[in-house]
């Protein structure tokens, strides 16, 4: 009975997530079935509190970076990589596709998952309009970037960072042992991008001037000190979160000087609070069915060795999961159940960071982007999603293991 009430719980959280009636934030429905899962009993208080303190370093690092990235947006730093890759596109639609990879990968790995989703997707909306592509095939790259190119650093992506401390390495390593597979996986969806989309690729583009943008050097700058400090500061103990902030402030300060009030608030905002609380709802309801049942399930169908056949299987189940049940809640479940064995972790999160493109539910970017992409009258078809998805993941996921079992085996990490 525990069991089918929890699963009612996360369903009902999940599916008010995708719909958001009225525009209502995901915590409207996510904080009172946390509340439910414990005044039920499904979750003891001290074992509640004890899941909000640990995720709670995680919940402000995700705040911070959507600070940062909001700040790098108001910076122009999106405007400029927009207009990079319209320049290197201009009347060749295959050639901006080339760039729009080079870009989402690169906004993906460092500023995360959400930045692509929200901040690059319009840009490369209108930048593919101006050099006169169609932007299908640009557009549609932003999504499956911001979850497959959200493999290289731990911060990339908030999947990466519940499942950090499991892998047992630091942020330099986590980087050097993801970094091949990270470039098979995008290697892999650009393939099939250009076969998948090659009529809408090959059409003649007619391309107005492209105005230049500056470049905001002062906000890259930041953007690169700030990524090298995550790595110059973990292995000393300090949290990321404290990185992201300092790189926040520094990007804020023209605007605290001019109006430090009204500054504040913007960035308190930004901070998204109503979608951390549903990150922080959402792990108390995970947490309700992993305790009446879902364990004891995963950990039956889990792989316990890091063999080749091992990694793929724990990959597979993750893709599979997350399409299921959305790519958090199956992080929150599978890495406990593979944590002893890190090459196991980093193959879930093959699973949860690819998975999610085969459907619109896998994760929560695609959900954004899709309603990015209806507010702009262009609704993605969703059997095409579909069939682009199939065309894509398994591949993906594939190259992703092999990729990272040569890795492993190789460096000795099991």
């Amino acid at each position: 009975m525990g069991m089918v009430f929890s699963l009612v719980l996360l369903l009902g959280m999940l599916g008010f997530a995708v719909t958001r009636p009225g525009g209502l934030p995901e915590a409207v429905a996510a904080v009172p079935a946390a509340v439910v899962a414990v005044v039920a009993g499904l979750v003891p208080v001290p074992v509640a509190w004890r899941e909000l303190v640990g995720l709670a370093p995680t919940v402000a690092f995700l705040a911070v970076v959507l600070v940062l990235a909001h700040l790098a947006d108001e910076h122009g730093v999106f405007r400029y990589a927009a207009a990079v890759a319209a320049r290197a596109g201009a009347g060749r639609p295959g050639r901006l596709l080339v760039a729009v990879f080079a870009v989402a990968s690169a906004v993906t790995a460092v500023l995360s998952l959400d930045a692509t989703v929200v901040l690059l997707t319009p840009v490369v909306f209108a930048a593919a309009s101006r050099v006169g592509a169609r932007a299908r095939p640009h557009v549609y790259a932003c999504t499956h970037l911001a979850n497959s190119a959200s493999l290289l650093l731990p911060v990339s992506n908030l999947t990466n960072l519940l499942a950090f401390a499991a892998t047992g390495v630091g942020f330099a390593a986590f980087a050097g042992l993801m970094a091949l597979p990270w470039l098979a996986v995008i290697a892999v969806e650009y393939l099939v991008f250009r076969l998948f989309f090659a009529t809408d690729l090959a059409v003649a583009a007619e391309p107005a001037p492209v105005e230049p943008v500056p470049a905001p050097r002062y906000a890259l700058v930041v953007l690169a000190v700030t990524v090298a400090g995550f790595a110059a500061a973990e292995p000393v103990g300090v949290h990321p979160a404290w990185i992201a902030a300092a790189g926040a402030v520094l990007l804020a300060l023209p605007r605290l000087r001019r109006t430090p009030g009204r500054a504040a608030a913007r960035m308190l905002r930004e901070a998204n609070p109503a979608f951390c609380a549903f990150v922080f709802a959402l792990a108390v309801v995970v947490l309700a069915v992993r305790r009446h049942g879902l364990d004891q399930i995963v950990t039956v169908l889990a792989p316990d060795r890091a063999t080749f056949a091992g990694l793929l299987a724990a990959a597979g189940l993750a893709a599979i999961l997350a399409n299921l049940i959305n790519n958090l809640p199956a992080t929150l479940v599978l890495v406990p159940a593979v944590g002893h064995h890190p090459g196991l972790v980093f193959a879930v999160l093959i699973g949860v960071n690819v998975g999610p493109n085969l459907t619109f539910f896998g994760s929560l970017a695609t959900l954004l982007w899709r309603q990015i992409l209806h507010r702009r009258d262009a609704a993605p078809d969703t059997a095409e999603f579909l069939r682009l998805g199939v065309a894509t993941v398994p591949a993906s996921l594939l190259a992703g293991v092999a990729t990272l079992w040569l890795v492993l085996t190789t460096s000795g990490v099991s």
